[in-house]
Formats: structure tokens, sequence, C-alpha cells
């Protein structure tokens, strides 16, 4: 059975292709943000969203 192309011309394009470095992370890794999100919520017994209880009522 012939092959689809020659062994020789494997892995041509990949070896041409310039490296380019990763980006830096602007966000916490995920653990992180899901331990911040943990300690807020249940520790800290804080309300989610933007009608927060200690900012009700100082609008005049």
């Amino acid at each position: 059975m012939p092959t689809h192309g020659s062994l020789t011309k494997a892995g041509k394009v990949r070896g041409q292709t310039p490296k380019i470095e990763g980006k830096k992370r602007v966000s916490p890794i995920s653990k992180l943000r899901n331990k911040i999100n943990f300690v807020k919520r249940f520790e800290k017994r804080r309300q989610p969203g933007q009608k927060k209880p200690e900012r009700m009522g100082r609008r005049r």
C-alpha cells in the first residue's frame, strides 16, 4: 500500500515555523482564584453582586 507522503518530508512545516514565546498570565491561576473566592464567600460571608448590604442607605 502506498503512503500518503514520504517520510523525508515529515515535520517540514513545523521545523520552518518560528518559535514564539508564551504570554505571561494576567489573571491568577484558577486554583488560587477559587481559594480567594472561597475565602470571600464562606469565611468573610460577603454577598455577591453590586447591591451589598453595607453599601445600602449611603445615597442621599
